[in-house]
């Protein structure tokens, strides 16, 4: 199955995921309260597959696959980096998780060049600049200075998790040449259930019936995001997407203003307009390479 590269669908998917997973990080943090993160993960896992399912039935793609390692790897990087996610989530304001978790981007552009064989541009460099360069003034507008007297494990948890998400990406990219999105995203479900079953013994607190609800609903939003996030990265080059996957800060920042009143200070607000201007800068290199 050849690559493909479809810049504009890469990018409607990439903001369809980023909404989901900062949707499922409210319901995280809302959770955490009570449940232990490792719990959570495996919930997580859980109740996503009936929509990986669904997504896999839709397009006849089920378990076939001749690269059953690569898979275990994918599930072992993804487990690793959503216990980094999950676990910041329980130590950090969901805008300063979310912006420290953008790290990702950078790790993508260094693994991709002798991973993929990549050879970013130098309007991708400039775009990815200016989106890191936005991440660090919403992150100054955040409480930058409370790192030295902070919650520094979190900080440094939540910017692993960034190495981690970006390592997942490279393998989805690699097994996108020959297996199905789907596949992907449905081999991924399953592996990471059962790796996330394994602490519930020492872990396990019996939710109540509105945890159940939020435990559901985080399941769903995390399924489709997994479904869509794998699609980005199975349909452009993954340094072109890397301004894109800042968009989950404009929706954690909207986000947490409707559920915990965090209005969007002029921080949030410049560090935004930088984010939105690199993804229109890599938009318009990628249709002016088209033309050309």
């Amino acid at each position: 199955m050849p690559l493909r590269h479809d810049m504009r669908r890469g990018a409607l998917m990439m903001l369809g995921a980023t909404a989901c997973f900062a949707l499922m990080g409210v319901f995280v943090k809302l959770l955490s309260a009570r449940l232990s993160f490792l719990e959570l993960m495996f919930f997580r896992n859980l109740l996503s597959l009936p929509v990986v399912l669904a997504a896999g039935l839709g397009t006849g793609a089920l378990l076939r696959t001749r690269r059953l390692g690569g898979h275990a790897l994918r599930a072992l990087s993804g487990m690793m980096g959503m216990g980094c996610a999950f676990l910041a989530l329980t130590l950090l304001p969901l805008a300063e998780q979310t912006a420290l978790n953008y790290t990702q981007p950078l790790f993508i552009i260094l693994l991709s060049i002798p991973w993929l064989g990549e050879r970013p541009g130098v309007m991708r460099w400039a775009a990815v600049g200016i989106g890191f360069l936005g991440v660090l003034v919403i992150a100054a507008g955040q409480g930058a200075g409370a790192w030295a007297g902070g919650p520094a494990a979190g900080y440094a948890i939540a910017a692993l998790g960034g190495f981690f998400g970006a390592l997942s990406t490279m393998l989805v990219r690699q097994l996108s040449a020959t297996e199905p999105s789907t596949t992907i995203v449905l081999w991924q479900a399953l592996m990471m259930t059962g790796m996330s079953a394994l602490g519930l013994p020492f872990v396990w607190v019996t939710p109540g019936w509105g945890e159940l609800g939020l435990l559901l609903a985080m399941g769903l939003v995390g399924g489709v995001g997994q479904v869509l996030n794998t699609e980005a990265f199975a349909s452009a080059q993954a340094s072109s997407l890397g301004p894109y996957t800042y968009s989950g800060l404009l929706w954690a920042g909207l986000l947490g203003w409707l559920v915990w009143g965090e209005a969007p200070g002029a921080a949030m607000l410049a560090g935004s307009a930088l984010i939105v201007g690199a993804g229109f800068l890599v938009l318009r290199g990628e249709f002016g390479r088209g033309k050309a």
